[in-house]
């Protein structure tokens, strides 16, 4: 396996911690993640389960790394994941800095580094001569 399918792994196995807490402990979500603002359970959950879709997606591309559509698929991911926190700390104001920073850094990380192997990924197709 290439050293980027097992940073996925790394990143899917951090998400299963935010996937357990969002289930069943949420205060520690809460410390993790959303520090400025009250969470219920059924916010827990939901994040949970967007958590646990983005899990899958790193766990599945990083056996199929040269499967285009799921490259592209979890590369948006984490930009979509970025975008949220982004907005969570600069627009609604629930999150601390330290926490955006961390999970900036590990989305930060995943996004410019699968840019950079964007092209490395793709099957060899045969030429007719």
């Amino acid at each position: 396996m290439e050293l980027l399918g097992w940073w996925l792994m790394l990143v899917g196995t951090l998400r299963l911690a935010s996937v357990w807490f969002g289930f069943f402990n949420i205060w520690a979500l809460r410390v993790a993640v959303f520090s400025k603002t009250t969470m219920t359970d059924v916010h827990g959950r939901t994040f949970g389960i967007w958590t646990l879709l983005t899990c899958t997606l790193c766990f599945l591309c990083a056996f199929n790394l040269d499967n285009k559509p799921l490259y592209l698929v979890t590369f948006l991911s984490f930009i979509y994941a970025l975008g949220h926190f982004w907005t969570e700390y600069l627009i609604y104001g629930t999150m601390a800095i330290r926490n955006l920073t961390t999970v900036g850094f590990i989305a930060g990380t995943s996004i410019i580094w699968m840019l950079l192997q964007w092209d490395s990924h793709q099957p060899v197709k045969s030429k007719l001569v």
